[in-house]
């Protein structure tokens, strides 16, 4: 911020100040709106003017003295249902009191079996901050009337006095996880305060937690954001500690996001700005974030009209893919590009063209593992024939190794080792591109798996609940051992240990290399046993999956070894030597090097 912006920021200060001393505390509520309201425009409108405002505002709350009265009535809870959701209305606020989806149970532990909520009254409050007459209104302690009620739609309102009002109005629709929700200011706008500022939402939830493992749900639990104009969204980043985000850009929705369900408001124009921030609880309390966010929601050109939208539902591809033009479907982290269009349009809709048929999800994995294994076998037929051929040719490296010990001989014995695999038809990268392709397949199922809502409570073998771990058994008096966790997951550990027998069988069917025993005891023991701790509290549905994975890797290489006979893919080897070799452009550029390599050699034995 430049020394202008700074002066002007103190000047506003100081008139704040003074007119709170001049004024009193209504004047000193004021004050506050102007300056944060100033704060977070730094970007779009200069100190001089803001300063200008701040004086304005102030002076026509000093001018205006009539007086707004609420008068606390008891309290009335209203009901609104459709196919997704019930959603509650309380009468303190006209906001909603609570939301509760239609056909999820809550998995959390204490708690098994209930109706899952994604808010309660107690425990949430919405409501907007601006200035009617000569007060700062806070709607969340108001007392709303209600002023119509039908089965889709609720309106709430407020009398400033007798005359002036102005409405809360929500609708549904018949099955949508969308609540529109509609700020009528028609009836109030005379009297609001002139050179209003954007009026200030807040809203705050602290939400319960509805999965099986506080880990792995608080992995996914976290703040979202989308920005207006961008394809892309936000997030502050997912952590054990507090975090907050302070924006002056305009966003287009803000989401209190937990695994598979979340809460988003959405502008109808956009949010110009604001602050939001969450504290995560600790793993025993029954609650996982405690979200807050304050946003500047501008008024319609008219004064008459704040829109926006709510979404409480699941994190589920299939319905927030209907709200793509707002990218709403990338709450759900698949992943960004390739590995995100893997999980889009491959694995999701084959997942979901199985579940018609099959309703064992156990049985889809396992289905969907034989299909990923047998499309992608051609490449890991490659990768293992392009292995067999560098161990076949292992005792004529050797050979060149012998021919050129000498470190200044290095690039002679690159040039020859090509050579050598030029002539028997090796490709040097055979064996490493396949494995690289299939790399986008591993990470879309890692992202795929602890984020489908389908697996969730979803049962299979010992396996409770498929979106969170599988525990055969819980260490006593609540011992935990660091990093590892305070139970065992057999398929994880089935998991490892195949990961050791498949790399233990690959080991022995790949040329040996004296020169890296350090990588073969890390892919051996150290790999295995990291994953081990690594998916200890992951969802039971992704080890399962690399357990099956490892099992058919597994099954594979036997066969293949059985397929390929080291005598005969020598002897056609032999062959590709005897044939004419044209000199590729790396042997070319190779030879170029050793030339020149062999030159500079010359020129230093000549200066010695």
């Amino acid at each position: 911020m430049d020394k202008n912006s700074l002066l002007g920021l103190f000047l506003i200060g100081l008139i704040l100040f003074g007119f709170t001393w001049y004024n009193g505390r209504q004047a000193e509520e004021a004050t506050k709106q102007a300056k944060a309201k100033a704060e977070t425009s730094v970007s779009s409108t200069t100190a001089q003017q803001q300063t200008i405002d701040t004086v304005s505002y102030a002076l026509q709350a000093e001018s205006d003295s009539a007086q707004i009265e609420n008068i606390i009535e008891p309290e009335r809870i209203d009901t609104l249902k459709n196919e997704s959701f019930t959603i509650s209305f309380t009468s303190h606020g006209g906001r909603i009191a609570s939301v509760e989806l239609n056909g999820y149970k809550r998995l959390y532990e204490p708690y098994y079996g209930d109706a899952l909520s994604l808010f309660n009254k107690e425990e949430s409050d919405f409501g907007l901050n601006f200035y009617v007459k000569n007060q700062l209104l806070n709607t969340s302690l108001l007392s709303f009337k209600v002023a119509e009620k039908t089965d889709s739609s609720i309106e709430y309102r407020y009398y400033a006095d007798s005359v002036h009002y102005f409405a809360y109005i929500y609708r549904i629709d018949p099955v949508s996880n969308m609540v529109k929700f509609d700020v009528d200011l028609s009836g109030i706008k005379d009297i609001m305060a002139r050179n209003q500022l954007d009026p200030v939402l807040k809203w705050h939830v602290k939400a319960p937690q509805q999965e099986k493992g506080f880990k792995n749900e608080n992995n996914y639990t976290t703040i979202a954001y989308k920005y207006i104009g961008s394809d892309e969204i936000e997030e502050l980043s997912p952590s054990t500690d507090s975090k907050s985000e302070d924006e002056i850009a305009k966003l287009n929705w803000l989401a209190f996001k937990q695994q598979f369900f979340s809460s988003i408001i959405i502008a109808d124009s956009c949010f110009a700005g604001g602050e939001f921030s969450y504290r995560t609880f600790d793993p025993k309390d029954e609650h996982i974030k405690d979200y807050n966010a304050s946003l500047n929601v501008p008024i319609s050109e008219d004064g008459n009209h704040i829109g926006m939208r709510f979404y409480f539902g699941p994190n589920k591809f299939s319905v927030m893919n209907k709200y793509k033009d707002i990218s709403l479907q990338k709450v759900i982290p698949l992943g960004g590009w390739i590995v995100g269009w893997i999980s889009r349009l491959v694995v999701i809709p084959t997942f979901d063209f199985l579940s018609q048929y099959i309703k064992s999800y156990g049985l889809i994995i396992l289905i969907l593992t034989i299909i990923i294994k047998l499309v992608i076998s051609p490449l890991t037929y490659k990768s293992y024939l392009s292995t067999a051929k560098m161990r076949v040719l292992k005792p004529e490296m050797d050979k060149i190794s012998e021919k050129y010990p000498k470190q200044e001989d290095a690039v002679k014995k690159q040039q020859a080792v090509m050579a050598l695999y030029k002539s028997a038809g090796v490709s040097p990268m055979g064996g490493c591109l396949p494995i690289l392709i299939q790399f986008p397949i591993l990470w879309a199922m890692f992202r795929f798996f602890p984020s489908a809502i389908e697996l969730r409570g979803q049962s299979f073998l010992w396996a409770s609940d498929l979106s969170s771990y599988d525990s055969i058994w819980t260490f006593p008096g609540g011992f935990a051992i660091p990093w590892y966790g305070d139970h065992i997951s057999l398929f994880t550990l089935l998991m490892a240990v195949s990961m050791y027998i498949t790399s233990k069988i690959n080991m022995a069917t790949q040329p040996q290399n004296n020169a890296m025993p350090g990588m073969n005891f890390m892919m051996l023991y150290m790999m295995p046993a990291m994953l081990l701790i690594w998916f200890n509290d992951y969802a039971s549905g992704l080890t399962y999956y690399y357990l099956l994975s490892n099992l058919f890797t597994l099954g594979q290489t036997l066969a293949f070894r059985g397929l390929i006979d080291d005598a005969k893919l020598h002897a056609q080897m032999e062959k590709n030597k005897k044939k004419p070799q044209k000199k590729s452009k790396w042997a070319a550029k190779l030879e170029e090097m050793q030339k020149r390599a062999e030159e500079q050699q010359r020129r230093q034995n000549r200066g010695r």
